[in-house]
Parts: C-alpha cells; structure tokens; sequence
C-alpha cells in the first residue's frame, strides 16, 4: 500500500494497522504531522528556543507518540501526538532558557531514535491520566500568556502564528513593520518570563 492510500484512514486505525506490522504507515504520520511540529515550534521559538532545534525536538515528540499511542486507551492520536509534541518542546526551551540559551545538546535525531527503539531512557507510554494533566498545564500556560499581552499583542501573536511575518501583519493591521517587530519582541519576553517562572 502506498504513502497516498493512507488519506482518509483514521490515525487510531493506521496505529492499529502499524502495530500488525503493515510497512510505511510510520513514515506516513511522521509527513502528516510535520506542519503541527512547524507551527507549535513557531510559538515556542517567542519563548528562547532555537527553531531548528525545536523542530528537531518536536519530530522526536511526534516519534514517541507515534511509538507509544494506545488507540483503546488514550485520547485521539492528534490530541496525544500534540500533546507529546509540545511537552518534548517545551522541556527543551526551559532547559535552554535555565542555560542562558546555550544551544541544545540533548536533541536525538529520528533516525537515532529508530536505531535504539528499545532504548530504557525513552520511558514507557504515558497514561490518559497524565495526558490530561499535561493538557491542563498547556491551556493553563496558553491562559497565563494572553493575560500578560495587551490586547494588540494577542492579535500580533495569533497573527504570528498563523504563519505570517511582521511584514504581512503590519499589512493586515494597518500598522508600520517597525511597531510589529516592537510587539514581537515584547511578546517574546513576557512568553520568555513565564516559561522560566513556571519551569517543566
């Protein structure tokens, strides 16, 4: 079966199907959940992050959920996999930022990781239960963030992660790029304040 053939398959079912064994199924979700990686890593970099290295470490999120979803018994695979995703991206830009941003020197890349599977520091699958308390502390910290921007802030920073740079919002809020730019980086250091504040 090809790559092409898995559209329209629920995630929960190409889960069941990979732990039968069926090939390319791996490969498959890895391509398909690239962009939710992008844009999480997009709204962490504000943090401190370095973006390669969160997209790195986000892959490796993505690879473990892929690994350790349970269809009977966790949430949805997206809602897990975002989950999983965004903790692994998030412990990293805490770390980072604890290091006075040196760059990351734990990231493992994918093709490690298929190498070592097996490998004891990876760690079992997390259960529904602390699925839902990760899930908690993410719109908890989400929460805390919108209540520290202004108002023009917030729209910056939706506009922000839906993709655009300060240029195209400057454009679509009738603003000049220099004041965007301003906004971007007084967003990246309140996100920044209570990331460290709040640790992993």
């Amino acid at each position: 079966m090809k790559n092409s053939e898995y559209e329209g398959v629920p995630d929960e079912e190409l889960i069941r199907r990979l732990r039968g064994g069926e090939t390319g199924i791996e490969d498959f979700l890895l391509e398909k959940y690239k962009k939710t990686v992008r844009s999480l890593a997009r709204e962490l970099y504000l943090a401190g992050g370095d973006r390669e290295d969160l997209l790195q470490e986000g892959m490796l999120g993505l690879f473990k959920a892929i690994r350790d979803y349970n269809p009977d018994e966790n949430a949805s695979f997206r809602t897990y996999a975002g989950l999983l995703i965004s903790r692994q991206m998030y412990t990293a830009v805490v770390s980072a930022s604890r290091q006075k941003h040196r760059p990351l020197n734990s990231s493992i890349s994918i093709s490690e990781l298929q190498d070592n599977r097996k490998d004891a520091e990876l760690g079992a699958a997390d259960s529904p239960e602390n699925i839902l308390i990760d899930f908690e502390n993410a719109r908890n910290l989400r929460d805390e963030i919108n209540q520290a921007l202004s108002r023009m802030e917030r729209e910056v920073l939706e506009f922000y992660l839906d993709g655009m740079d300060y240029h195209e919002i400057a454009g679509r809020m009738n603003r000049t790029p220099k004041s965007i730019d301003n906004a971007l980086q007084r967003i990246r250091g309140k996100v920044q304040e209570i990331v460290i504040r709040k640790g992993p």
